[in-house]
């Protein structure tokens, strides 16, 4: 049996999606067949409410376990203490395992390498505090026990931890822009996201830094709020798209682009033993880095990306 503790209140059928990365018809499925319980007590209506702090727990038939594939592949390790880790995670590597997915994850890595996790979010999560999408790459932080893992999650709700991001876009922004907007899942497209009178609320901060002489630009991000997709869907509301992103409406063939050119660049956190407050840097991957150094000065991109520096360009938004 998994079990996980809910950070929001809600249907159990959403809710339960979202946490397992999987269609609400298969959540449907467990329900109906007595595999999901909260609180120790059986729920069969997928429109059960949920509040937060509710224990749920579900099985998987035995069809339906995943068999973990070989790990071979390895992740930079940014930090490591007793107590968590910071690593750089590449594109293609999903963070958590889920039913529909078939190849390793960033937790199976976590759990071959023999590293202490904590189990707060279930064995599906184990250790995983924030997530990023499959191709977007950078910094992201694993709890090695429950109690780090309960308090960076304080931290994500109170912004004292919160990560930076660049990214490589397909036309300039006008200006510095903060984008304020409720993203939900595409009613038309199970795949996407979008902004939705429904939806959760999603605060995104954008700012210019540099344009290429074919009109790509290197812009940085701030996440207010952690949805899925959240600044694939706010560019989108701009009429701007990621490089790579074709699933939210850049143009370009994959064999010249592979993948969303969003990374995670600098996580900042306050460590939940000692109280210091870290700053992590994810050094750019090598697809990302060739692009800019053929289309930048690589003089000005150091100097706008300077980790010293980066937040303050936030300061007036």
């Amino acid at each position: 049996m998994n079990t996980f503790t809910a950070t929001a209140s809600g249907r159990l059928d959403k809710i339960l999606a979202s946490q397992l990365d999987v269609s609400r018809n298969q959540v449907e499925k467990l329900v109906k067949e007595g595999l999901v319980s909260v609180n120790d007590q059986t729920i069969t209506k997928s429109s059960f409410k949920i509040k937060e702090g509710d224990s749920v727990s579900y099985i998987f038939k035995e069809a339906e376990k995943r068999v973990v594939p070989p790990i071979d592949f390895d992740v930079e390790i940014l930090y490591e203490d007793e107590y968590l880790l910071v690593v750089n995670k590449p594109s293609g590597l999903v963070v958590h395992p889920a039913p529909s997915v078939k190849e390793p994850t960033l937790v199976d890595w976590l759990i071959h390498k023999g590293i202490s996790l904590s189990t707060i979010s279930g064995e599906e999560r184990y250790g995983i505090v924030h997530r990023i999408d499959k191709e977007t790459t950078g910094a992201l932080v694993v709890a090695k026990d429950n109690k780090v893992h309960e308090a960076l999650s304080l931290q994500l709700q109170d912004k004292s931890m919160g990560r930076y991001y660049l990214a490589l876009i397909d036309c300039p922004l006008k200006d510095d822009i903060v984008v304020d907007k409720p993203i939900g899942r595409n009613t038309k497209n199970r795949l996407k996201m979008d902004v939705v009178p429904e939806g959760r609320n999603a605060k995104t901060a954008f700012v210019k830094l540099l344009t290429s002489p074919h009109n790509v630009e290197l812009i940085a991000a701030k996440l207010f709020t952690g949805r899925t997709h959240q600044i694939r869907v706010h560019l989108n509301t701009l009429g701007r798209h990621i490089l790579g992103d074709d699933l939210y409406g850049f143009k370009s063939k994959r064999d010249k682009i592979s993948r969303v050119n969003l990374h995670a660049y600098l996580l900042y956190l306050v460590h939940p033993v000692s109280g210091e407050r870290m700053e992590f840097v994810a050094p750019l991957f090598d697809d990302m880095k060739m692009y800019i150094s053929k289309n930048f000065d690589q003089g000005e991109v150091d100097e706008k990306i300077d980790p010293h520096t980066l937040g303050s360009r936030f300061n007036n938004l």
